[in-house]
């Protein structure tokens, strides 16, 4: 059957897909983590984060401020004001997600340059209180935390900053719990800092740069970069530590990279590159407060006191705008706010440090389940065990976000089983194939190939029953075959046999012949059925003659060798008979019924009678119009009442030793009229070739007194 080196590989299929999921996993490749992505974001589409009352607002400065307060950049007594104002009301900290890295170009000495005024007006401009002095005066009174930028290159200019050590106000300071953090945060080469008066006057100073994904969307936010030689926080960061009066970072460190960053009393898991993943919520107005409304006085002290506010932009215009996995677009501010709103609310999507240990395992357990019922179970088993582990995979990573907030990568198992499910099938499909072939070649051997092929094709003809067709049948024996067991070594007489009905098959086989049976060394061939062959006659006559040749040459060749191997006899007949299934539910018997068959089995018969190698009835005679044959005579069977038109065909090499054909058909037809001529013909030709046997046969009928060509068997 299936040979051991098919097996070994079905065996080998289940480990080298769980080790092709192990790989994919451990290498994380930009495609799978494209999908991963995608399956995050459909699961905040699903279930996004519910918005409650959170200690956090944004003062925006909407497309609604611009138009009444004017056009960005306001002056730095405006934000002065509102900057005073939200200090009056009692908020937690102000967080600026604006870089003030220019002078304000509305201030007094500002416009003087500007005007290139000289003498006493740019004396009295110059006397004017500065703009940034003030804001920083007003800066210096509130929790204030501004922002910059960090870049990837070298900056030049003046706005450009080599080093965190740039950062000349920095009242935080950080403690490792582990080794330190430098080898896995984002790094940046330079950063864009606020105005030195600013910055110093600032409680804190944060970045504003979010790290998206490669599609642009923003998944993490970071609450630490690497600027250059150290950390630096960002701005949520920031406001977070500003609000709570605490001035350490705690980073909890381990050897894959940062687990937790500590903030006052807020413990917050974060990836190895100190992220977090964020969790958006839909949009909510009580998040916004418009900035005109502020410095209008329109907003209640109430609704800001104790908040942590974040001032920028929704406006388009100002183009402060991010893709966010919910499908749409958001100000860079609210991705800031959202973050913050997790953090205190503490609902914060984690991928906890075993989701990569129990992917693999589910990765590896699944892919070898699979892997082993594909190759050796039903598809159906195969396929329902594939969809119920790929539902669960599936499902329980949506369990994991919907109930506990936890981020479990389902999607590289879920790939690894489908490859591995298809893998296992084509391979399975492949070796059920080999196995049917081999069946079918084995099955072969004991019946006909045309049958069998016949049964895969309309496996309805299994059904008991039959109908009526016109065949043709072969009948075919072996002269003297006990004979020869008896004279020689029984397992040398029974290969010969087989040698020589391994030959004598494969010639009925080469003209599509069904064999309908092997009785000891008999044969019996059947033609147009199962399939109908509208050509059974001349294929019947064609194969019985190619059957003579090779049973001729192969006795001969026997008998050249001392075995007495006796000479094959051949009976053709056609006609319509009962074709198909007999028997019951527990064994068929496919075979012809009517006395067709038994006719061709008699002509077989008499040939020993008649002295011919073949017999053949007009019935099949009338198929074959090109065929060389003689007349036998009126043969009428063993048990038939009705004469029968026998024929014997010939071959060039018996034509050598016979009569010429035209001599013996006058003769024939001189018998067959009863002419009182033909004995003396028979008699003539006999003598002149005496190894015709036919003439040797009616010449002693018509010795003995018979007339015509009517010739009644005693005998089978």
């Amino acid at each position: 059957m299936i040979n051991q080196s098919l097996k070994r590989l079905g065996f080998f299929l289940p480990l080298a897909s769980a080790f092709l999921g192990l790989a994919l996993l451990l290498t994380d490749a930009s495609p799978l983590q494209s999908l991963r992505n995608n399956l995050f974001d459909q699961y905040q589409r699903w279930y996004p984060r519910i918005n409650i009352n959170t200690a956090v607002r944004i003062i925006d400065i909407d497309d609604e401020s611009l138009r009444r307060l004017g056009q960005w950049p306001w002056p730095r007594t405006r934000l002065a004001q509102l900057t005073d104002q939200l200090q009056s009301a009692g908020v937690a900290a102000i967080g600026f997600d604006v870089v003030f890295a220019e002078a304000d170009r509305t201030a007094p000495r500002a416009m003087a340059d500007l005007w290139s005024l000289k003498g006493p007006l740019r004396s009295e401009l110059e006397a004017l209180p500065d703009h940034d002095q003030a804001f920083a005066q007003s800066i210096s009174k509130a929790n204030i935390v501004l922002g910059f930028t960090v870049q990837r290159g070298t900056l030049t200019g003046e706005l450009s900053t080599a080093s965190a050590t740039a950062l000349s106000h920095r009242p935080f300071r950080y403690i490792y719990a582990g080794p330190p953090p430098t080898s896995w945060l984002h790094t940046f080469q330079s950063a864009i800092l606020a105005r030195p008066e600013l910055e110093s006057a600032a409680k804190g100073n944060g970045a504003l740069n979010f790290v998206p994904d490669n599609d642009g969307v923003v998944r993490r936010i970071p609450l630490l970069l690497q600027l250059a030689d150290e950390p630096v926080p960002t701005l949520a960061a920031e406001i977070l530590r500003v609000a709570q009066g605490t001035q350490n970072y705690v980073l909890k460190t381990q050897a894959l990279g940062i687990s937790e960053i500590k903030i006052g009393q807020f413990q917050i898991p974060t990836t190895r590159s100190g992220e977090v993943w964020m969790h958006y919520s839909r949009e909510s107005p009580q998040r916004y407060l418009p900035a005109w409304k502020l410095i209008a006085g329109q907003i209640p002290a109430e609704q800001l006191k104790g908040k942590m506010i974040l001032i920028g932009s929704s406006a388009q215009g100002l183009m402060d705008l991010r893709f966010s996995p919910l499908g749409r677009i958001l100000p860079g501010v609210e991705a800031h706010a959202q973050l913050l709103e997790q953090i205190t609310s503490g609902h914060l999507l984690q991928r906890p440090g075993w989701a990569s240990f129990a992917e693999i395992i589910s990765t590896l357990l699944g892919c070898l389940a699979i892997g082993l019922i594909a190759t050796r179970s039903r598809a159906l088993i195969a396929a329902s065990t594939t969809l119920a582990l790929l539902a669960l995979v599936l499902l329980s990573g949506w369990y994991a976000f919907r109930e506990h907030t936890l981020l479990i990568n389902t999607v590289t198992p879920a790939l690894a089983f489908t490859a591995t499910f298809i893998l296992g099938s084509l391979l399975h499909h492949w070796m059920s194939e080999r196995e049917q072939r081999w069946i079918k070649q084995a099955f072969s051997r004991y019946v006909s190939p045309n049958r069998v092929s016949h049964l895969i094709e309309h496996p309805d003809s299994m059904a008991l029953g039959g109908r009526r067709q016109e065949c043709s049948f072969i009948f075919t024996d072996l002269a003297d075959f006990t004979s020869l067991m008896e004279s020689i070594d029984p397992a040398q007489a029974v290969t010969l046999l087989n040698d020589y009905l391994d030959q004598m098959i494969a010639i009925a086989f080469k003209h599509e012949g069904t064999l309908d049976r092997i009785v000891g060394d008999a044969v019996a061939i059947m033609f147009s059925a199962p399939l109908t062959q509208a050509d059974h006659r001349a294929r019947a006559l064609g194969c019985a003659m190619e059957m003579d040749a090779f049973a001729s040459n192969y006795s001969d060749t026997l008998q050249a060798k001392g075995f007495q191997f006796g000479k094959t006899r051949i009976g053709i007949h056609s006609g319509e008979v009962i074709v198909g299934n007999f028997g019951g539910s527990t064994i068929f018997d496919y075979r012809a019924l009517g006395d067709p068959v038994n006719t061709a089995a008699r002509l077989e018969s008499v040939n020993k009678h008649l002295g011919t190698h073949i017999c053949i009835s007009e019935a099949t005679l009338s198929g074959c119009p090109d065929a060389l044959v003689r007349p036998v005579g009126r043969l009428v069977l063993k048990g038939k009442n009705r004469a029968l038109q026998v024929f014997e065909p010939l071959t060039e090499a018996r034509l050598a030793n016979y009569a010429p054909l035209e001599l013996y058909c006058s003769a024939y037809q001189a018998m067959a009229q009863e002419a009182s001529s033909a004995a003396s013909d028979f008699s003539v030709l006999a003598l002149s070739y005496p190894h015709d046997p036919l003439l040797a046969l009616h010449h002693q009928r018509l010795s003995k007194g018979e007339k015509g060509d009517l010739i009644v068997m005693a005998e089978k």
